[in-house]
């Protein structure tokens, strides 16, 4: 697949609070995350949030059919977990523990065709920086449905964005600082042994992950700000590459001399993606890609030669 030219990507939006998850529907619309109001819909006006606890900083979301969001809350000060966003802007908890045990910062929410939740924790530790390390982590998916919220699978290596692969049978997951993309089979109950897809190096951190008409994984990197393709049987192609080398170098040594802090991952805002943290698949024939990010105020977005996956909420 050829690679896109960084004179390909254009921006949309303006004034965008570090819009780290990025979601598309049928009908054009286009959410993101934001530090100001939660969710905002590119376009229209910043609404605020009624009930919104102090601190309340959303990272990733998910679209419900009843149009509300599930949000995660990665400010521990705030009670952490699942809120939920109705359709009026009213803030309410919607899943604080799991298994007996409080939700630490939570990275992630998504939902799959059969509207079950994944929710992505991405480790126990505090600060969560910490956690900022090369190996296996603390890090665990909670899955909620009508049997109720349990932890289904534990020691992921910093978890973050989990979503259900189009075949329905996948949950692929990025483990951030063990960087790898791993996909846990989907059983009744939960998820069985995890497989590991493919590694990363070379300042790539993998935070976002999309999937594309043909069952390819996108994945979007902090720090490096490539986009990355990664086929079912763990071949990889990159198809946006903004990286600094000396940032990327940098944030190399640290990584690997176990220093790895905010500052180092934040590095990456300097590069035209701004951080690249999310992908998502729009526009009507979804071969629109939009890239959220940590460090801009808008959305980079290019065209994509092959069409994006619908996701579960596309029509809602």
């Amino acid at each position: 697949m050829p690679r896109i030219a960084l004179d390909e990507i254009a921006f949309v939006g303006e004034g965008l609070e570090r819009a780290e998850c990025v979601l598309t529907t049928a009908a054009g619309e286009i959410f993101c995350s934001d530090h100001g109001c939660g969710v905002i819909e590119l376009g229209r006006p910043k609404l605020p949030l009624h009930r919104k606890p102090p601190g309340l900083t959303v990272n990733g979301f998910a679209l419900l059919r009843t149009r509300e969001f599930l949000v995660a809350n990665i400010d521990p000060a705030s009670g952490s977990g699942v809120w939920k966003i109705d359709r009026e802007r009213n803030v309410t908890p919607w899943l604080l523990r799991a298994d007996g045990e409080d939700l630490p910062v939570t990275n992630a929410v998504c939902i799959d065709g059969l509207d079950r939740v994944w929710i992505s924790v991405s480790t126990r530790r505090l600060p969560r920086e910490s956690a900022f390390r090369p190996g296996d982590g603390d890090g665990f998916i909670v899955l909620a449905d009508g049997a109720g919220a349990r932890i289904v699978a534990d020691g992921v290596g910093f978890t973050n964005e989990a979503r259900v692969d189009p075949s329905g049978q996948w949950l692929y997951v990025n483990e951030t600082f063990a960087r790898r993309l791993s996909r846990f089979p989907i059983r009744p109950t939960g998820l069985g042994p995890k497989q590991v897809i493919c590694g990363f190096d070379d300042g790539d951190f993998p935070d976002g992950v999309a999937f594309d008409a043909l069952g390819h994984a996108w994945v979007s990197c902090v720090v490096s700000n490539r986009i990355i393709r990664v086929a079912p049987d763990g071949s990889k192609e990159t198809i946006v590459d903004a990286a600094d080398a000396a940032i990327v170098e940098a944030a190399e040594r640290r990584f690997r001399a176990h220093l790895m802090g905010r500052s180092d991952v934040d590095s990456g805002a300097r590069c035209v993606l701004g951080n690249s943290s999310s992908v998502a698949f729009g526009g009507p024939d979804l071969t629109q890609v939009y890239v959220g990010s940590l460090g801009n105020n808008r959305l980079a977005t290019f065209r994509s030669p092959v069409a994006g996956a619908p996701p579960p909420h596309w029509r809602f």
